[in-house]
């Protein structure tokens, strides 16, 4: 019976769900409160949201390749504990510099530049430690739980951190992100799962050329994570600029926080819509699908002639974008060899970094234009690459959902 429950049915991979849901959950209402402290209190303009996004964006870019090698060096679960330790120091250094109103945008960018260093090794542990908690079986299942857990946090906390901000200031979503990472270091600790050993290539760059090898050997590799590369740099700037589409709406931080959570709300929805189609042999024409609904979504959000109906598109978009990012992450896990994984992971992950790398373009067409036309540009070339690969790459296209595990 409890093996309906998929990967939850191993108590051990529940446990560590629920301390990544809390750490998923400071990293999200810190990025918010990051925005808002910056555009509100500090009177910061599009450029300094790109500097931010940027600054958080090249540190974890940088180092995911080495963070990659790490993870299939030492011991997954002791450098999870390592990168909660040092998340809790950071913000609670942000915490008390904006409770004690010294805070000053360089402070906001260079501890998100430090951030950012630490994400390089978060994103390529937790992507190759999960793994060692279930059984292959529930490899998907487990995926789209990890989905759940970021879209779930995606519409939650967004409500909670305009809340919180509205009541307590921005320095009351730091202090509550420092409780979401030590929740996650108390849970670590709890865990008595440790990788596997690993035999050591004889440095660290040819482990690094090693796992690009191994990528740039597989098209269904280079593809599936080229597109999820550029889907993040040009989809996601829209997330960076949704400060100015509050003001731009006349709303303030808790407008802000409705918008956002429309979109988690969306991909939240996106995640068990994708639980169904998962399994359909013509699985990759629903991928391509959902990210041309999806740009064709955030440019209608862009546009919108009010607040309610850009939250229509939001949520649409979240949807449509979420049916790509599981069915691509999914198949990557189940084809990527065990003694290879965090490194693969590591070169995976750094698309996360694309969100606020974007920003920076973003940024800097909105300064010159308008948040819209920014939106609206990156969209469009979403939308053609998505294309272009949709119509002359048939091992996207035909990706069948009844065997995934297939290269």
């Amino acid at each position: 019976m409890t093996d309906k429950l998929g990967a939850l049915s191993n108590a051990k991979y529940r446990r560590y769900w629920l301390g990544s849901l809390a750490s998923v959950g400071a990293i999200q209402i810190v990025t918010m409160a990051q925005g808002w402290l910056i555009v509100d209190k500090l009177g910061g303009s599009t450029t300094d949201i790109g500097l931010l996004g940027g600054a958080t964006a090249i540190p974890t870019i940088l180092v995911s390749l080495f963070g990659g090698v790490l993870a299939d060096r030492v011991d997954r679960r002791m450098l999870i504990m390592a990168v909660s330790i040092a998340s809790t120091a950071l913000l609670l250094l942000l915490a008390i510099l904006d409770a004690t109103d010294v805070i000053k945008i360089w402070h906001v960018v260079a501890i998100a530049s430090a951030q950012g260093l630490v994400m390089g090794f978060d994103g390529p542990v937790r992507s190759s430690y999960f793994p060692l908690l279930i059984e292959r079986k529930h490899m998907s299942s487990a995926v789209v739980l990890g989905t759940v857990m970021w879209q779930f946090s995606r519409l939650v906390t967004p409500i909670i951190g305009g809340i919180l901000i509205t009541v307590g200031g921005t320095e009351s979503v730091f202090f509550v992100g420092v409780l979401g990472w030590a929740s996650m270091l108390v849970v670590m600790i709890s865990l008595r799962v440790s990788s596997p050993p690993v035999v050591k290539s004889r440095n660290v760059l040819g482990d690094i050329v090693e796992g690009v090898r191994f990528i740039l050997s597989r098209r269904d590799f280079v593809l599936l994570i080229g597109l999820t590369y550029t889907t993040h740099f040009f989809g996601m700037q829209y997330i960076q600029l949704m400060p100015f589409f509050a003001k731009r709406f006349e709303r303030e931080a808790d407008g802000f926080g409705i918008m956002l959570s429309a979109l988690g709300l969306g991909a939240l929805a996106g995640t068990f819509t994708v639980g169904r189609i998962r399994a359909n042999p013509r699985v990759g024409y629903f991928m391509l699908g959902g990210t041309i609904t999806f740009t064709a979504a955030i440019v209608s959000f862009a546009f919108a002639p009010s607040f309610y109906v850009a939250l229509i598109f939001l949520f649409i978009g979240g949807l449509a974008n979420t049916i790509y990012f599981v069915i691509a992450m999914t198949a990557l896990q189940l084809r990527v060899p065990e003694g290879m994984r965090g490194r693969v992971m590591g070169i995976y992950t750094i698309t996360f970094s694309f969100i606020p790398l974007g920003g920076v373009m973003g940024g800097y067409v909105a300064s010159v234009y308008d948040e819209r036309i920014a939106v609206a540009i990156g969209a469009a070339i979403l939308a053609s690459v998505f294309l272009i690969v949709g119509i002359t790459q048939p091992i996207v296209r035909n990706l069948d959902g009844g065997n995934l595990e297939d290269a």
